[in-house]
């Protein structure tokens, strides 16, 4: 198997798994409880916590623990436009773009059934929200406004830092979806009032993830949900230490990696466009223009060959043709839609991804593969 499919995943990384099984069986105490063993549990959290803030550039005390982003991502959107419906005032309009993750598309809709304006801002042809189209819908008093970092399909950066500004500007909350950025670029986080951090995307575990609750000026934020009050009250629940353990060394070693990884997977990624490029006349690479994250490649084939079908005749390369969350549906990516392709060229584009693991004679056998099942298609 040649695994292509990071923006989807990665396998935790050796060290990663070494730190989290001793707080599966030997050191398996509730992080919550006062006893001696429960306080070590506790203190090997808010090592944790203090790696992940770091990764970012954040305190600490600005880390809140979850499931995942899906979960941050609720927890941020819901829970900012309901504190704000809930001081009084006028702004109820919430902002965000068509390319986001379904789950930040998906909590901005429905919370118009709650008295908000969902307002989906257009993206260019390299899918990118255009400042002056943010500008605009911030003239109508707004509560809310979410913009990811990078897209988890075409790896495109946003304009993070001019986005946020102008949110700010308009006294508006600003939340960025860091999915898939934290741990593969430096992230500022000036302007940013909520950030939303996945481990599963950096060589950490499935299930668990953070929120970044910015401190001063303080956001405030309605929990999703009641109990413990664990989390400093936002996000109520038993930490499981393990996972967060292992979240907190995976963010350690992306930080420690930043300096080198990016460029390496720059490199690779170049390589195989650049084969693939050579081998399949006609094809198109999606988002060329604007920065982009490292590892990510995604392309339309030529015409007439199907990505569907090219990943049916290779098993054994892991790809895909859009985000992992929607891999069962059928239709074209909303993404590349969203970007203006029509859906006859969105249904030929295939997304793969490099990492950590990733190696040169990888590269060099996927690309072989894929131009010679490509051509007889």
């Amino acid at each position: 198997m040649i695994y292509l499919d990071y923006f989807a995943t990665t396998p935790c990384a050796p060290e990663v798994v070494d730190a989290m099984l001793p707080w599966f069986t030997q050191d398996f105490a509730n992080p919550h409880s006062t006893h001696g063993p429960g306080q070590k549990a506790a203190h090997a959290v808010e090592v944790a916590r203090e790696h992940v803030a770091a990764l970012i550039g954040a305190e600490a005390r600005e880390i809140v623990f979850t499931s995942g982003a899906t979960e941050a991502n609720n927890i941020a959107i819901k829970g900012a436009a309901r504190h704000v419906q809930r001081m009084g005032g006028e702004r109820r309009r919430v902002i965000t773009s068509a390319v986001e993750h379904k789950c930040v598309l998906e909590s901005v809709k429905s919370l118009e059934s709650e008295g908000f304006e969902p307002v989906i801002l257009p993206v260019d042809r390299h899918g990118r929200v255009d400042s002056a189209s943010l500008e605009k819908a911030l003239s109508v008093p707004t509560a809310l406004v979410s913009i990811m970092a990078a897209n988890n399909e075409t790896g495109v950066l946003q304009d993070i830092p001019t986005l946020s500004a102008l949110a700010r500007q308009a006294g508006a909350v600003f939340h960025t979806d860091l999915a898939q950025m934290a741990g593969k670029l430096p992230v500022s986080l000036e302007h940013v009032d909520l950030a939303s951090v996945s481990a599963h995307k950096m060589y950490g575990p499935k299930g668990v993830g953070a929120l970044y609750v910015r401190r001063r000026p303080r956001a405030r934020i309605v929990p999703l949900f009641s109990g413990g009050g664990q989390e400093r009250g936002v996000r109520s629940g038993t930490l499981p230490t393990p996972l967060v353990v292992g979240f907190g060394e995976a963010a350690r070693i992306a930080r420690g990696a930043l300096t080198v990884e990016p460029e390496r997977l720059a490199q690779l990624r170049d390589v195989l466009w650049q084969k693939l490029r050579d081998g399949l006349p006609g094809s198109v690479l999606n988002g060329a223009k604007v920065p982009r994250l490292p590892g990510g490649l995604n392309f339309c084939l030529p015409k007439g060959v199907s990505a569907l079908d090219v990943m049916a005749h290779l098993p054994d390369i892991a790809m895909s043709t859009g985000s992992a969350c929607s891999a069962a549906e059928l239709a074209p990516s909303y993404v590349l839609t969203a970007m203006g392709l029509p859906e006859a060229e969105a249904s030929r584009c295939l997304r793969l991804s490099v990492g950590r693991f990733t190696s040169n004679a990888e590269i060099d056998r996927a690309a072989a593969l894929l131009v010679d099942v490509a051509r007889v298609s």
